[in-house]
Parts: structure tokens; C-alpha cells; sequence
């Protein structure tokens, strides 16, 4: 793969798994929201009620296990280029603001 390609399979990537980290919180936020209006109607859980796990518990855990994913695929492509071409990456997203792609995610 060439560095230039490589650059911007990690671009997608992470767009795809920011996005899915903004959805999390979004999930996250409603959650509360929904738990801590007690007083008001909230539609029945079927889920919930068969399983024991909210369908909002289900979101929340499967958003997570997609970032994961998105986190592994993000090393395995790091692991797969050479040094020069972790150099010449850093440089391109200098030039366009993105995020190095070094081993901390």
C-alpha cells in the first residue's frame, strides 16, 4: 500500500470511528436523559423486559464494540508500514491537520 493510500485508509478510518465515538456519547446522553426523567411516560422496554438489558444497553454496547474494531483495524495498519512510511504520513497530515497516526490511537 502506498503511503498515500495508506493516509487516507487511516483518514476514513478514524473519521468512521470519531463518528461512532460521537454517536456513543449521543447514546450515552439519551440514556440519562430517559433514566433520570422517572416522572414522565417512557414508552415499555420490550426488550428489556425479555432480556433484562435495555435496547438503548444493546446501542451502547454494540457502538462500543464497533470503536474497538475500528481501533484494532488502526493498529494493524500502523503494524503493517515501515517506519519511512509512518514518516511520510505524519508529514501529510501536518500539511492537511489531521492526527498522526502513532500507536496510542
Amino acid at each position: 500500500m502506498t503511503a498515500t493510500r495508506a493516509h487516507q485508509v487511516f483518514s476514513e478510518t478514524r473519521a468512521r470511528r470519531d463518528e461512532a465515538r460521537a454517536l456513543l456519547r449521543a447514546l450515552m446522553d439519551a440514556k440519562a436523559h430517559t433514566e433520570s426523567s422517572s416522572g414522565d411516560y417512557r414508552p415499555p422496554d420490550f426488550l428489556r423486559d425479555i432480556t433484562g438489558r435495555s435496547a438503548m444497553d444493546k446501542a451502547i454496547e454494540s457502538t462500543r464494540r464497533l470503536i474497538d474494531s475500528f481501533n484494532r483495524v488502526l493498529d494493524e495498519l500502523r503494524r503493517d508500514l515501515n517506519d519511512d512510511d509512518l514518516s511520510l504520513l505524519a508529514e501529510i497530515d501536518a500539511e492537511y491537520g489531521g492526527g498522526t497516526p502513532s500507536p496510542g490511537h
